[in-house]
């Protein structure tokens, strides 16, 4: 990555200087060896100053110009970001972005299990949907001040192993669910998440466009690709936490008469599930009561194992970023203060692009605490009985993880736009059907299809807008995918915080005026990106022309960061 924002002050360079230098022609192969040998000059990454470039920017100052360099010719001023790599490093690389989706899936087998329970087996007083909530109201704040920090201290693949141990205390909790139990472990569990997520998203990006450079193809599909490619491991989860859980509760004395429960409700209570459930009138329903602690019990052991593992994979099997340029933040900067983490936050929330793709994140996050308590609750509970709660999720899960692999190839051929104009239909369908359905245990095959289509719609916005993030904000990763973990946890706080006072009903007319916005949102970035793509074409073609008025962008240093200019492959 970058030298450190104080060295190139020093020298009054900006790095981009370094970009287009090229290797002498006697050098440019190395005619001892049959294998090409790359140098990487990776100059992309977060540089957290702030709201320093608005307060440079119209100074009307020169730049100091450059050293000119001792004078044996060494390049001891040049940025400390330059390395050889053999090509086939690619398939380490491959390795590793396997390494982190197995891990990931690991971990989320335990959470995405636990979480999934957490409105059916803890709904005395919503206790289950306020811990929930914690983790997310914490997910917030820490995305604000956490990850830039901890990942500046102990690097990415650190950060990881620490941020996965704090599932450890929620997992844990289940064996005695209170208030003072459940929702501290809630909150650190969001202290962990934040920095987990953007580790992830940092190490992905980052090894996608090295990987790009040695495969010469275009980093923007590769990044989505591995994008793809984690996501269909991470949406597995779904399948195995869920299975482990029906498992359990299906083979137990609670699980074995979960058909006699649903037909033991009249058609008149029937009527209270669906979109006229609401959460603080529908207690004394015999298919909403608790399972036996000793089955709740084993579920918990089986998941805390889960959490262990995936820690021990990636100590053990991950490569350290810093084989791929990560920054040494050790040794080459300060560190920061609380504020200017804030302020580097703040400073991305002022690009406009930043700012139009808020609703859609809200959106994800919103859509997500549905199909995950709500729909779970109100729906599948409330009609078929909480064993069949797991069976139903597997479904959301393995058609998630299917679609996350194909929307992440395919996008190279269609496109973006197709892709997420199909998760706009397929969810602004399913709410419109959920509203009018009225779920039935005579009709289980519609509990599964519409789960399943929910996780179509899922799969689109997990790819998609990670790959948006990934591709508009790459010259600020750590901050931008700190955005995209905080308006994602502000959805899912927004929707837990109403889902104990709002029938189902009214949380779906909710959701849908909220997608209808940040698809429009998302539009408008489309057109401004494409607008702009074009100018930066005809400029490629006659460096002296203009913009047509009417294509004028303003340019802030986000809509800079898709030229390709980050990382530069030479033959030697």
């Amino acid at each position: 990555m970058v030298a450190s924002a104080d060295r190139r002050e020093s020298f009054g360079v900006d790095s981009s200087m370094f970009h287009h230098r090229k290797p002498a022609n006697g050098a440019n192969k190395d005619k001892s060896s049959d294998v090409a040998v790359y140098t990487i000059s990776v100059v992309g990454g977060y540089e957290n100053q702030g709201f320093k470039q608005d307060e440079q920017s119209g100074d009307g100052g020169l730049a100091k110009p450059p050293p000119m360099g001792d004078d044996d010719g060494s390049d001891d001023h040049l940025p400390k970001g330059k390395f050889k790599m053999s090509p086939k490093e690619k398939w380490r690389i491959l390795k590793n972005v396997s390494t982190i989706s197995l891990a990931f899936m690991v971990q989320f087998t335990a959470f995405q299990g636990t979480a999934n329970l957490q409105s059916s087996i803890n709904a005395r007083e919503g206790l289950g949907t306020v811990s929930l909530s914690a983790i997310y109201a914490a997910l917030v704040l820490s995305c604000i001040f956490v990850p830039t920090f901890l990942i500046k201290r102990l690097t990415v693949k650190w950060t990881l192993c620490l941020s996965m141990l704090c599932y450890i205390p929620y997992i844990g909790a289940q064996f005695y669910p209170r208030f003072y139990t459940l929702v501290p472990a809630g909150v650190l569990v969001g202290l962990g998440a934040a920095p987990m997520w953007a580790a992830k998203a940092t190490y992905l990006t980052q090894t996608g466009a090295v990987y790009a450079k040695l495969t010469d193809q275009q980093v923007d599909g590769i990044v989505v690709r591995f994008f793809g490619f984690f996501f269909l491991a991470w949406q597995t989860a779904e399948l195995w936490g869920n299975l482990i859980s029906s498992l359990v509760l299906s083979s137990g004395a609670h699980g074995g008469g979960s058909g006699d429960n649903s037909t033991m409700l009249s058609e008149e209570e029937l009527r209270l599930c669906g979109s006229n459930f609401c959460v603080m009138g529908n207690h004394a329903l015999d298919n909403l009561e608790r399972p036996p602690d000793s089955e709740i019990f084993e579920i918990s052991t089986i998941y805390l194992t889960c959490i262990v593992l995936a820690t021990i994979i990636i100590a053990l099997f991950l490569d350290p970023l810093s084989r791929y340029g990560e920054k040494q933040r050790r040794a080459d900067s300060q560190e920061l203060s609380g504020i200017q983490l804030l302020s580097a936050t703040a400073y991305q929330l002022k690009k406009p692009y930043q700012q139009l793709l808020i609703p859609i994140t809200v959106w994800i996050g919103m859509e997500q605490a549905f199909i995950g308590a709500d729909f779970t609750q109100a729906y599948v509970s409330c009609a078929l009985g909480i064993p069949s709660v797991g069976y139903v999720m597997i479904c959301f899960g393995v058609v998630n993880a299917i679609c996350s692999l194909l929307f992440g190839t395919i996008m190279k051929y269609i496109g973006r736009m197709p892709l997420m104009a199909l998760g706009f239909i397929v969810h602004s369908t399913l709410i419109w059907i959920l509203i009018v359905w009225r779920p039935h245990p005579n009709n289980p095959k519609l509990f599964f299809t519409i789960s399943g289509l929910w996780g179509v719609g899922d799969a689109v916005w997990q790819t998609q807008m990670s790959g948006i993030y990934g591709t508009l904000f790459r010259r600020n990763k750590e901050a931008a995918f700190s955005n995209y973990r905080l308006w994602e946890s502000a959805g899912f706080v927004v929707a837990y915080a109403y889902s104990t006072h709002l029938c189902a009903r009214k949380k779906l007319y909710v959701m849908g005026v909220v997608l209808c916005i940040g698809f429009v949102g998302y539009i408008i970035v489309e057109i401004r990106h494409s607008i702009k793509a074009r100018r930066l074409r005809r400029l490629a073609e006659d460096p002296k022309s203009e913009p047509l008025p009417d294509e004028t962008v303003n340019e802030t240093d986000d809509e800079k960061d898709d030229i390709d200019d980050e990382i530069i492959v030479t033959h030697l």
